[in-house]
């Protein structure tokens, strides 16, 4: 018979032979160790767990934990024959069965399980926190071993570890300390349950964090903290047990060879491998960035310096230096050719290295960008179109004095053949000029970016930056 499984950090699995009366069980060492009073000897003789073999047992659990290995305990019992009387389909049965098991095992052996991390998980891990996103390891493995499996995949780098002793109750708590504090944070389950909302404030200002012995509730709960508190999170995860919070996060990733639950909770499938996440991070900012350099190459040029000749023209009586026909003619090649070409321009240098943007404060367009379009670029577009185009006119005998509030009337003394040919050819230098200094600041910007970038680069080395989330559960923020 096998009993029913419970997802919880001290899960148990148990097989009972009706004949003979053999209890066996496995679970986690660190709860099953305390309910075994004896010991199965090399020779095959039950003796007494002694204190002195009982501590060898713990330091062995604690070596290979701290090795990365995941330890099972192996333990059995033998009944009574007057426990037979129970129906072993029944729940009375496994009720019994479960109350055997919490005293008088005897050990068997501890089996280590080696389960090494994809070989691509470091280097993943790397860039992410290059792009100084934040990695959490969201486990059910016991705290040991999580945090070893944490420092092979680089998620915690720091030589100090806290537990959740170091997050305080008190009000009196600075959370200054933590902020800047080089430690790590690893916190089982259980102890997040008991947390107030002052230890969650201080628990979400660590960058290195390792939540161990977690349940499917428990999971969900650390994705709404965080988001509580504005951040993004994402959720990597494969499990039945992760769907819940792989929903709840505000992108939830799974993996193809994960369960359909899983599968189905995601927003993205990995087919291949765990490193497709960072040609979506960087992608993704890639189309951010790229979207926002197309509407700032837009706003000056597709709707400013466009609008200025027929406002001068209305207001001023001066002639539309900027024909009809090359308005459609910038709306639909010029503006749309330079625009396409923006959006598939590749990723900038320092496009892996820049924090996260801020999902409420750093929008597409903001009174910035409408600023530095219009107020700046725009109107110096605009200024010096119209000054190479009545500078050509004045050089040509059409001085801006006679064009100044005619509305349409011909200046004198000018042939009307000879003044449209003119006007004409001031609107074509109007419109090439106004082109050229579009392309022109893109250019001249991207130059500056590229050797800002370069120079950080040679003076630092490299960009430390934060973590993300990973193992059974995820969160990237």
């Amino acid at each position: 018979m096998i009993c029913a499984f419970k997802s919880s950090p001290n899960e148990l699995s148990a097989n009972i032979d009706v004949l003979p009366r053999l209890f066996t069980i496995k679970g986690a060492p660190d709860i099953l160790v305390t309910r075994c009073t004896h010991i199965l000897g090399p020779d095959g003789e039950t003796r007494p767990l002694s204190e002195d073999v009982l501590r060898k047992v713990e330091e062995r659990i604690q070596e290979w934990s701290s090795d990365g290995k995941r330890v099972l305990l192996l333990a059995r019992k033998v009944l009574a024959q007057d426990g037979s009387s129970t129906d072993p389909s029944g729940p009375e049965y496994e009720a019994q069965m479960l109350h055997e098991a919490k005293t008088g095992l005897t050990l068997v052996c501890l089996v280590g399980l080696i389960d090494s991390p994809r070989s691509e998980i470091p280097e993943v891990i790397k860039i992410l926190r290059q792009a100084q996103i934040r990695v959490f390891m969201v486990t059910g493995d016991f705290g040991q071993t999580a945090l070893a499996i944490a420092r092979q995949c680089g998620i915690v780098t720091s030589d100090f570890v806290h537990d959740s002793s170091a997050l305080s109750r008190e009000p009196a708590f600075d959370e200054k300390n933590v902020d800047s504090s080089p430690s790590a944070l690893l916190v089982s389950g259980s102890d997040l349950m008991g947390f107030n909302e002052l230890q969650w404030e201080q628990l979400c200002k660590y960058r290195e964090i390792v939540f161990a012995r977690t349940t499917p509730h428990q999971k969900l709960r650390i994705v709404r903290e965080l988001q509580s508190r504005s951040e993004t999170v994402a959720m990597t995860g494969d499990g039945v047990n992760d769907a819940p919070a792989l929903k709840a996060a505000d992108i939830g990733i799974s993996v193809a060879s994960g369960s359909d639950i899983a599968i189905e909770a995601a927003d993205m499938v990995l087919l291949d491998s765990f490193a497709a996440i960072v040609e979506a991070v960087r992608y993704g900012r890639v189309v951010f960035d790229n979207l926002k350099k197309t509407v700032a190459y837009l706003l000056p040029a597709g709707s400013w310096s466009e609008f200025w000749p027929v406002f001068t023209n209305l207001i001023f009586g001066i002639p539309q230096i900027l024909s009809s026909f090359l308005m459609i003619i910038i709306c639909c090649f010029t503006d749309c050719a330079a625009a396409v070409a923006l959006a598939y321009e590749a990723p900038e240098a320092d496009v892996l290295y820049r924090p996260p943007r801020h999902p409420t404060k750093t929008r597409l367009v903001d009174w910035k960008l409408i600023f530095h379009s219009y107020a700046v670029i725009g109107m110096i577009e605009t200024v010096c179109s119209f000054a190479m185009a009545f500078w050509y006119l004045q050089r040509n005998g059409i001085p801006f004095s006679d064009l100044w509030f005619k509305f349409g009337e011909i200046p004198s003394g000018i042939d009307v053949d000879y003044y449209n040919a003119r006007v004409n050819e001031a609107s074509s230098i109007y419109f090439i000029n106004l082109v050229i200094m579009c392309v022109s600041p893109s250019h001249g910007s991207f130059v500056s970016r590229l050797i800002q970038i370069q120079a950080m680069v040679q003076s630092h080395g490299r960009a430390d930056s934060p973590s993300l989330n990973l193992s059974a559960s995820t969160c990237i923020q």
